[in-house]
């Protein structure tokens, strides 16, 4: 049977939604974090605020950085999410809210395990084997490898697949039956967690539809390298190379994500089933998948394995190497999953974008990502589009979980350029970079490693000459450098320059700009959004509740993650309310006024 056109099912209305992770959110009766239990109740608030759509972080279980587009598997669900209370054959717990914290202690997730061992153990052949057993046969293609996967990095001491034993590394078949038979009660237990799991969200899915709220997924486009599926089939990943991103105008360096990059070949050769299979799976939850990083599917960003991490993605080439081959790979692999989901696709479209890829995209019926700060006449006045004229086949947003929120944007970003990556270009020109920074840049307001334009710099005649000022004539031919030759430097001027002071005409506020934000300035910043052309309008939770007035200091503080760095503070954000709480909150009847007033409820 043919999928049905998911438009058709979904229909065309413009909608609005919040995009959140389930970490940032708990209630009065989570085990230390934020559970399926406890989507319900964030399905509750969405209902209240007039918003239709829930996208969500991926919910894949994530490995030893917590991060969740660096999983252990396509298709194992993140057992931090567990409810114990919804485990059948419990009665009583110790509850153990959440400390007061802006950021969740993953230790939470080791004591939980124990627990849900412990339970595993109590109920033993009474947790309904038949449900469990159709489960697995229903998921074979996955459960089976993920379970055996778990049972032996449990018994390597957490060590990724490729440290493994050499037996166990190269999956040789005796050796692996040997294993199942002696560590039978481990496999058994990772199978019935995951039974657990899917029975779990499969019934916060089956809520949202009740509420008539349409879920919205994401399916990350790498896999971390230490993962079941690399380790089960690695034919089908380039492990000699490391995924990232080129060098922008937001990251110097690029970046370097490291999960290795896709044999296009090998999974074409296997009928896509390996993609297939994980679409299948998805759409036990979701109504509507996002694609993370589609530009992948045309080509990707590849680095050589051993190139020093210190270069990030500087030294990489984009996979396939022939531009004439993108489009027609990028297709190939869309059109596969299309014809294999009833679930509506979503891309994400960011970054050094080809104009091959929009197109695919609207040709398909994909809907891509309109970012405000991003929607801009690029070539040509450098101004944000108005909000009629954002695309009608997109999903319009002021953040995602990989920029600043909002209002750190507007305070820390808008109007300014990347300083490593000035320096860098004033290097390869022969420019003297701290000469051209005092000349150019305001140091009251250049903060974050970002470098804030000074007014006076009002021309690219000016920008020019000031550059040729800091020029180091050793480097250089004699006389000065043409325009033609500094024109990146121009183009980053003219897209940041009085970048905030254009925008704030658009938001219509009355008086002089100010430098800070504040609630009013995101409400207008949020209505550009929602009365965007748009069909969907999904806003970050940390966007939305700068309304709320729930958080205070610097807004930089609050994100998700910071692409490209390592810390306990990414991928683990925690709103500062519980959800009970924030269901009371009044701005839930502020967000239903915006989101009636723009047509979207």
């Amino acid at each position: 049977m043919s999928p049905t056109n998911p438009w058709q099912r979904i229909g065309t209305r413009r909608r609005a939604g919040a995009a959140l992770a389930l970490f940032s959110f708990y209630s009065k009766n989570s085990f230390g974090a934020g559970d399926f239990a406890d989507l319900k109740l964030a399905i509750d608030w969405l209902q209240k605020c007039g918003l239709s759509i829930l996208q969500l972080l991926p919910m894949n279980e994530t490995g030893a950085l917590s991060c969740p587009y660096d999983s252990l598997s396509s298709f194992a669900l993140e057992p931090l999410y567990i409810s114990l209370r919804d485990i059948p054959g419990v009665k009583n717990f110790k509850i153990h809210p959440p400390l007061a914290r802006p950021h969740l202690d993953y230790s939470v997730k080791e004591e939980k395990m124990r627990l849900v061992r412990d339970i595993y153990n109590l109920n033993k052949g009474r947790q309904g084997s038949e449900g469990l057993s159709q489960f697995k046969e229903e998921n074979a293609y996955w459960i089976t490898d993920f379970a055996l996967y778990k049972a032996l990095k449990s018994c390597e001491m957490g060590k990724p697949w490729y440290e493994w034993e050499e037996k166990y590394k190269n999956r040789d078949s005796s050796a692996l039956e040997d294993f199942q038979r002696e560590h039978a009660e481990e496999i058994d237990f990772q199978s019935w967690l995951q039974w657990q799991l899917y029975r779990q969200f499969k019934a916060a899915k089956e809520y949202a539809k009740a509420k008539k709220v349409l879920l919205k997924g994401d399916l990350p486009f790498l896999v971390s390298r230490d993962s079941a599926d690399v380790w089960a089939h690695r034919e089908f990943f380039k492990l000699d190379f490391a995924a990232g991103a080129p060098p922008d105008m937001y990251c110097a360096r690029g970046q370097r994500w490291g999960m290795p990059v896709y044999n296009w070949e090998k999974v074409r050769a296997g009928g896509f089933r390996y993609l297939k299979e994980k679409l299948k799976f998805a759409a036990e939850f979701y109504d509507i998948l996002r694609i993370d990083h589609v530009l992948g599917l045309f080509r990707i960003w590849s680095i050589p394995y051993n190139e020093p991490l210190v270069n990030q993605g500087l030294k990489g080439s984009f996979d396939p190497p022939q531009q004439e081959k993108w489009q027609a790979q990028a297709k190939e692999i869309l059109s596969a999953m299309l014809e294999s989901t009833d679930m509506l696709l979503a891309a994400e479209d960011l970054g050094i974008i080809p104009k091959m890829c929009p197109q695919l995209l609207e040709e398909l019926g994909i809907p891509g990502n309109d970012v405000q700060r991003w929607v801009k006449e690029w070539k040509v006045k450098h101004d944000f589009l108005i909000p009629q004229d954002y695309r009608r086949l997109s999903v319009a947003m002021l953040s995602t979980h990989d920029t600043t929120n909002w209002s750190a944007w507007w305070e820390n970003e808008a109007g300014t350029v990347d300083g490593e990556l000035f320096m860098r270009k004033c290097r390869e020109r022969g420019i003297d970079f701290e000469k051209a920074r005092s000349r150019l840049f305001d140091p009251l307001r250049s903060r974050r490693g970002r470098l804030s334009w000074l007014n006076s710099v009002d021309s690219v005649d000016k920008l020019v000459t000031y550059l040729n000022e800091g020029l180091n004539k050793g480097l250089i031919p004699k006389g000065t450098v043409p325009k033609e030759y500094l024109m990146d430097f121009i183009e980053l001027y003219e897209n940041s320059y009085c970048e905030k002071e254009k925008l704030w005409k658009q938001l219509g506020l009355p008086g002089p700009m100010r430098e800070a934000c504040d609630k009013e300035i995101v409400a207008a910043a949020l209505k550009i959004t929602l009365d965007s052309a748009a069909v969907f309008c999904i806003n970050t939770m940390v966007d939305w509740l700068y309304l709320a007035g729930l958080f205070t200091g610097d807004p930089y503080q609050y994100r998700i993650n910071t692409p490209g760095t390592i810390s306990a503070d990414n991928w683990s954000l925690v709103i500062p309310l519980a959800l009970e709480d924030l269901l009371r909150h009044r701005v839930t009847k502020e967000i239903r006024r915006m989101s009636s007033a723009s047509g979207r409820i």
